[in-house]
Formats: C-alpha cells, sequence, structure tokens
C-alpha cells in the first residue's frame, strides 16, 4: 500500500498536535498533494468529529506565506531580522563546529537547549533531541513552564496523574470547573457536560474571571486569586463538620483523614469569605451541593498552579473527592490530566544514561532571562525547538535583553521567523506535524494515537528527529542510538513493564487503528502509586521536604504596591503563542483586552474601549478595556499571547514573575501586580 504521502488525493486519518488535552481525531483533505481541508474524525470515540477554530483552519498555518522553507543566518543586527539563505550542509556545520569550539573553551554546559510542547509528538518533543544532548553533556533544561507545581501537587495526593475517565462524565450530575476556561480550552469536556446537562446535571464554574465557560455555567462563583485552597479547606470544613464525608470511603482508601479532620476546624466559612471573596452564603451552598449530588466531578484547571502557591492548590482540590467517596462513582471523582495512564518509556526514549556528568547542571526554563544574563559559567549557546521563549518566558524583557547578547550562538528550530528566531544566528525550518512520523498521548482522554505523515515537507523543512540525527553525526557521535529510525524509537517506548495500563498495546495495533485505549480493568484507586499504595490527605513526603503534610493555605506574596492582581489567560484562537503569528486567527480574536472591574474603571476615569496602559517594574504593554463585572475589584485579566512589535506594544509576560512555584520548578505567570492607567492614543 502506498504511504498517504504518494497519494496526491483522498482524506487521510491524523491527530491534532498541540499542547491540548483534547487531542483530537482528525481527517485531513487533500487535493493535488495538499491539504485543503482539516475536519474532525467522526469515528473517534471521545472527540466525535468536534474541533476547534484553531485546528479547523490549520491550512492557513500550513500554508502560510511566511512559513520558512530552508535554513536562514543571520547578516544583521539580532532583532533585526536580517537573514539570508543557506545550505543545510552549511547550517549544520556552523552549528556543530560552533559547539566544539564552545565545549573545547567553555565546556558543553555552556550549551543550554530550550523548548516544550508546541508539538506534542513524543518523538519530536523529547526523544531524539533529548539523547543528543545527553550525550553532548549540555546544561539539563528543567521543563517546568506549565504543569510541573500541578502535576506534583496532584502526585501527593494521588500518586501520580491518574483522574476520572472523561467518557465517563456523561453520567456526572455536577461539575465543578475549577480554573479552567473549558470553552476554550477543552471543548470536548463541554461536549460531554452538555450531553450529562440534558440528563439534569448542574455546571459551577470557580474562575477570577467570568470568561466564556464561566457564562456557560448554571451557577459562576468568582475567587480572588490565590485563594482557592482557602476555599477547597472550608468546603472540608463544611463537609466533617455537617457529617457529609463518606466514612467508610476515608477508611479504606485514604490516609490522614482524622488529621485533616481536625486541621480543617480552623477554615470556617466566615474566615474563608474574608480571605476568598467568596460570600459565606455561596460557601454553605456549595459545600451542601457537592455533599449531595452524586456523581460529582472536578475539573481541575491548568491556572491555578500558576501561583506561588500552586502545588498546593491543585493538592488541596484533590482531597474533595475522598471525602465524599466519589471516585467509586461512575462519572465522580476529579481531573487534574489523565498522562499517568498512558506513560511510557522515557528513559528509552531519552537515553539519560548517556549523560557522562551526572552532576550536570540544571536550569528552570521559567528562569530564562536569569540564566541569559546572570549564571556563572555563562551560557554561550541557545538551542531553541517546539517554544518561543521570546513571547512565553516569565519576566520576558529579561530574557529578551539576554537573547541581544552578541556573544549568545542561539540556533532557532520553527515553522516561522517568532520573536525569538528574530534573536537568532541560524533559523532552520521546521515540519508541521501532518509531516512527521509520530505518535500520541493525550494528558485527557485515555487513548494513544499514531501519526502517519500525510503530505511531504515543506520546502525544505525537517523534524526535530531528522536534525538531532544530523547534529549528532556532524559533532562525530557514532552511537548506535542516533540510527533508530522512528519506528524503532515508538517501539522503544511503548515497551514500558511498569506501566500496567499499556501493557500490550504494540505498534502493530497502532499501525492498523490509529489509536488505542488505555488497558483500564479495575478501578484505579485500587492501585495507587502513592507510598502508602491510598489517598494521602496526610503527605509524609511532603512532610520529608518540608512542607505541609496536610492541605494549607498560604496566601500570595504581594510583591509591590501596585493596585491589581495581573492575571494574563489564555484566549479563544491562539495556543500560546501559537496561531498569534497567523492573520486568520488574529482576525478571528479581533483585539488585546484587559478585563476590568466597573468599580476600578470609575474611579481611574478608564471606560469601555480605552487603550490602557498596563506596568510595573518589569516592563509594560498596551491593551484595549474591557468594562464590566466579569473580575472581582483588585483584578485584572488579558487573554493571550499576541504577537508582539515596537508598534503594537501587547507583550503581556513583560510583566509576569519569574519566580518559581511551592512545587515542582513551576511558574507562577499569575501572581503578578500591575497598576493600569488610561492612554492618550
Amino acid at each position: 500500500m502506498k504511504s498517504y504521502v504518494d497519494q496526491p488525493d483522498g482524506v487521510f486519518p491524523a491527530v491534532c498536535s498541540l499542547d491540548c488535552p483534547d487531542q483530537c481525531g482528525l481527517l485531513l483533505h487533500k487535493q493535488d498533494g495538499r491539504v485543503v481541508k482539516v475536519e474532525g474524525d467522526p469515528e473517534h470515540p471521545v472527540t466525535k468529529g468536534n474541533i476547534c477554530n484553531k485546528v479547523r483552519n490549520m491550512t492557513e498555518r500550513l500554508y502560510d506565506p511566511k512559513r520558512l522553507q530552508q535554513p536562514l543566518k543571520r547578516t544583521g543586527l539580532k532583532g533585526s531580522g536580517q537573514f539570508e539563505p543557506i545550505s543545510w550542509e552549511e547550517a549544520i556545520e556552523t552549528v556543530t563546529y560552533k559547539w566544539k569550539t564552545l565545549i573545547s573553551e567553555h565546556g558543553a554546559e555552556s550549551i543550554l537547549p530550550y523548548s516544550f510542547y508546541g508539538n506534542m509528538g513524543r518523538l519530536n518533543a523529547e526523544s531524539m533531541d533529548l539523547r543528543f544532548f545527553h550525550r553532548l553533556g549540555a546544561s539539563r533544561l528543567e521543563r517546568t513552564i506549565c504543569n510541573s507545581a500541578g502535576a506534583v501537587g496532584y502526585s501527593y495526593t494521588m500518586g501520580g496523574a491518574f483522574g476520572t475517565d472523561p467518557e465517563d462524565t456523561i453520567h456526572t450530575k455536577l461539575f465543578i470547573m475549577w480554573g479552567i476556561n473549558a470553552i476554550s480550552t477543552n471543548m470536548h469536556q463541554v461536549v460531554l457536560a452538555e450531553q450529562a446537562r440534558k440528563n439534569g446535571a448542574k455546571i459551577v464554574v470557580i474562575d477570577v474571571h467570568k470568561n466564556r465557560t464561566g457564562q456557560w455555567a448554571d451557577w459562576f462563583i468568582p475567587i480572588l486569586p490565590g485563594t482557592d485552597t482557602a476555599l477547597a479547606l472550608g468546603l472540608m470544613h463544611i463537609l466533617f463538620a455537617e457529617n457529609w464525608v463518606d466514612q467508610h470511603f476515608l477508611e479504606q482508601y485514604t490516609v490522614g483523614h482524622e488529621e485533616l479532620r481536625e486541621h480543617v476546624r480552623a477554615y470556617d466559612p466566615a474566615s474563608v469569605s474574608a480571605i476568598t471573596g467568596v460570600p459565606v452564603e455561596d460557601i454553605y451552598k456549595l459545600a451542601r451541593m457537592y455533599a449531595q449530588t452524586s456523581p460529582s466531578f472536578i475539573r481541575i484547571g491548568n491556572g491555578l498552579q500558576h501561583h506561588d502557591n500552586g502545588g498546593m492548590c491543585i493538592r488541596t482540590i484533590a482531597c474533595l473527592p475522598a471525602l465524599t467517596g466519589q471516585w467509586l462513582v461512575k462519572g465522580g471523582g476529579a481531573m487534574k490530566g489523565n498522562g499517568g495512564f498512558l506513560g511510557f518509556n522515557r528513559t528509552a526514549l531519552q537515553r539519560p544514561d548517556v549523560l557522562e556528568k551526572k552532576e550536570t547542571r540544571s536550569i528552570n526554563m521559567n528562569r530564562l532571562g536569569h540564566a541569559l544574563l546572570e549564571i556563572d559559567p555563562p551560557v554561550h549557546s541557545l538551542y531553541v525547538y517546539n517554544s518561543n521563549p521570546a513571547l512565553v518566558a516569565p519576566e520576558g524583557n529579561k530574557v529578551r535583553q539576554g537573547l541581544e547578547r552578541e556573544d549568545l550562538f542561539t540556533v532557532v528550530h520553527d515553522l516561522f521567523l517568532t520573536e525569538t528566531a528574530l534573536y537568532a544566528d541560524i533559523v532552520l525550518p521546521a515540519t508541521a506535524s501532518y509531516e512527521n512520523t509520530d505518535f500520541y498521548t493525550s494528558y485527557w482522554h485515555h487513548y494513544i494515537h499514531l501519526q502517519k505523515p500525510v503530505i511531504a515537507p515543506y520546502g525544505q523543512s525537517k523534524s526535530n528527529v531528522e536534525v538531532f540525527r544530523l547534529l549528532a553525526k556532524g559533532m562525530g557521535f557514532a552511537d548506535a542510538m542516533f540510527d533508530d529510525t522512528e519506528e524503532d524509537l515508538i517501539r522503544q517506548a511503548l515497551n514500558f513493564p511498569q506501566n500496567p495500563y499499556l501493557y500490550g498495546i504494540e505498534y502493530e495495533e497502532l499501525l492498523e487503528q490509529n489509536y488505542v485505549k488505555a488497558r483500564i480493568h479495575a478501578p484505579f484507586i485500587e492501585n495507587l502509586p502513592t507510598p502508602s499504595g491510598r489517598i494521602e490527605l496526610y503527605s509524609s513526603q511532603m512532610e520529608n521536604v518540608g512542607l505541609p503534610p496536610l492541605p494549607t493555605y498560604a496566601p500570595l506574596p504581594v510583591e509591590s504596591s501596585y493596585p491589581y492582581w495581573f492575571i494574563p489567560g489564555p484566549n479563544h484562537n491562539f495556543l500560546n503563542s501559537t496561531f498569534s503569528n497567523n492573520a486568520k486567527h488574529a482576525r478571528m480574536e479581533k483585539q488585546p483586552r484587559l478585563y476590568m472591574n466597573t468599580d476600578d474603571a470609575k474611579a481611574n476615569g478608564i471606560e469601555e474601549g480605552d487603550w490602557v496602559e498596563v506596568r510595573n517594574d518589569r516592563g509594560v504593554c498596551e491593551l484595549v478595556v474591557s468594562v464590566g463585572d466579569t473580575v472581582l475589584p483588585g483584578v485584572v485579566v488579558s487573554q493571550g499571547l499576541w504577537a508582539d512589535s515596537p508598534d503594537s506594544k501587547h507583550f503581556v509576560n513583560a510583566l509576569t514573575p519569574d519566580r518559581i512555584a511551592d512545587m515542582g520548578g513551576g511558574a507562577t505567570f499569575f501572581s503578578g501586580r500591575v497598576a493600569v492607567e488610561k492612554k492618550s492614543r
């Protein structure tokens, strides 16, 4: 049978590569070798043919005239955008010669890779690249910009990324969407909730902003930023005090419930209301609704963890279903992420064993500006792929100042000349996911997908896997691991006896079916990978590392006297910086806005539609204000990472702190404070 690439016309299966929990099954329509239409696969058991506008308009991105087609070499000043085309041979020779020189002069740790999940394909995000950098001995990157604080916090309670199967939530009677704008970031959970709603389910949304999801809810509960831990503890206080807990479940499946019962006495509703801004009567109403409705399900969002206290916040909310025994009810429980069910053999993919110097330094990606400007010994070379740190990293002006260093040799591998690529010495054109062989594991549903190439690489673009094979050859690395094919890599990843849920899933099955569900044959709470094997309401692990063993609220540090908490959330038509540079997606999103409470706006002479300057000691950005009751007083919210230029100052990460959260080295994007002033235009 001919490969999909060799068939110029037809409809071919694919999977969405975006860093999104839904990971949709897709159908790509081809004419004359080009993708002319992207639609959802109606046969996919979870996504069932529904896709978002981001992906529906993906052809605009695939064939954008600005997409890179060949390697480039910088000819002007960094940031000027002045480049000339070069061959792949010259590009690889330039990079490897420079790296060999740096290693001889400064050591391999002077080289830093910087990447995340701009492509969720496991081969192109974390296989040959990490093999290469381990073999090279480069500084290691702590990939912590997104979910690390929450992942660690949730794991302290549940042992890993294990939660409710979203397919079961059609049976749910109460949804609590906590800190997630699901309509924009997890649309198929909304579809499932709508099915349940037709059967009487209620939907409660808790958030700092009444966004699209808050407007969709039956009941929206506004809350002050960073206080969600206190609200969860206040709910526990009522559940224990009014005897709404499932004592049998607590005794059989948890540790620490008696200690927790005593601990939460201090979180009475009046005290919690004063912290959170949630009225006392609403705290009682929510607690009783949660206690009396079954199945009840909590969808824990990503934004909650982007505070200084983010790990503890997620850990605390994850305790709630245990109090009411919801884990044993189909459609009950909670979910932060479900990636644990599809955990694969990362060691085989990444080969950390080839790192000779085991004490090689590790650099947190949230502190890139610090790493480029202040760390000693210095970083002399940066290799960026699957990420755009000049737009997405916190304390962005510091990051850009570091990227401007003329003595920093920077290489960027991307589909476009991004904000980061403007500072590069060498730019390499990247393939899109539909041009690669790869496998994908959802962190929401329970399906693993295979992507077979559907179209030929655009221009001279190459995948990460291909490029790191070339770099290995250029460096003179003769290790057999660099000869592994994509099929070899997938087989190695699937060979993972430590994960019983992956047992029996093999490459041939994926090749034939395109997607396969994890093998879950019994309630996962019967076999939790916590130290006790139970849900840990009291965590000795946390105690051993100096953290409170019981869920405990810690207020956010007030870093300055600026009057507003600033929450730069996601928007509907971009995914982080992806699509922000594509004209159609920018038109769909319309304008970069700042949402502000009516009372705050009135006090500052600000009206709907005014341009405002948002500033703090880290930087300044300019946004159009939207005035109303969608946020509480003292809080302002923006949406999206807009493409930035000198004449459009929408750079929200100029304002965000690069402090590290309480757990997992996580980011604190949502813990900054700002001033807002009307701008004359």
